[in-house]
């Protein structure tokens, strides 16, 4: 598979997880997040955090930039965005932060897609089978 048609799929899948995760981490409101802000946060957070990443990667910026912007932006836009409770808050960030491992270690070890965390060493099913 082409290396465009993965980071998509990433991105998709990334998507569907932030989105859950919001949702999730709001889930006691009376009034959930309106859509619109939803989707404008999730694009920034995921899609712009992820193209940041990569093409901030593949220009030469050094990691502490290209890592450390997108992490902020999640760890901070949301909070703020949704006017997150102290609860809710906590409960997000420690979903945000285990999210990442997880769709690496899912991908790595189903399909040998190593390229989400590239740092965080996974072997994939088939390399531990023989």
């Amino acid at each position: 598979m082409p290396p465009t048609a993965r980071f998509l799929i990433f991105i998709l899948v990334s998507v569907l997880v932030f989105v859950w995760l919001v949702r999730f981490s709001l889930r006691h409101r009376e009034v959930k997040p309106d859509r619109g802000r939803l989707a404008i946060v999730t694009a920034l957070v995921v899609v712009g955090g992820m193209v940041f990443a990569k093409y901030g990667n593949n220009v030469g910026f050094p990691w502490w930039i290209y890592y450390t912007i997108p992490a902020l932006l999640t760890l901070l836009l949301p909070p703020i965005a949704f006017r997150m409770s102290a609860p809710e808050t906590t409960r997000y960030l420690v979903l945000a932060f285990l999210s990442s491992p997880v769709i690496h270690v899912f991908f790595s070890l189903t399909l040998g897609w190593k390229e989400y965390l590239p740092f965080i060493p996974v072997p994939s099913i088939r390399e531990l089978m023989g």
